[in-house]
């Protein structure tokens, strides 16, 4: 490989790297798993549209709601102890 061209991949590696990371933030937890929740809720036995299946899709938006807080609120902490605890990695 020429050395002119190390530069160039390291670069697009770099860039990949940091895409992928910004496309990784606003993904659902691992927590709630990644069924689909018209699949999870048909699948329990509750007909399109009954009362159990709405009641299934509502638990399942409070409990990707309770997720995607929870993952947050640690982020948030990590940052304020970082911020608070400098001389320590």
């Amino acid at each position: 490989m020429p050395l002119a061209a190390t530069p160039r991949l390291l670069a697009a590696v770099l860039l990949a790297i940091a895409l992928s990371a910004c496309s990784a933030r606003y993904q659902t937890p691992v927590a709630m798993g990644g069924d689909d929740d018209d699949a999870v809720c048909q699948s329990r036995g509750n007909a399109l549209g009954s009362p159990e299946y709405v009641a299934c899709r509502k638990d399942r938006d409070v409990q990707r709601s309770a997720a995607t807080t929870r993952a947050d609120r640690r982020q948030r902490d990590l940052g304020e102890y970082m911020l608070n605890h400098p001389d320590r990695p």
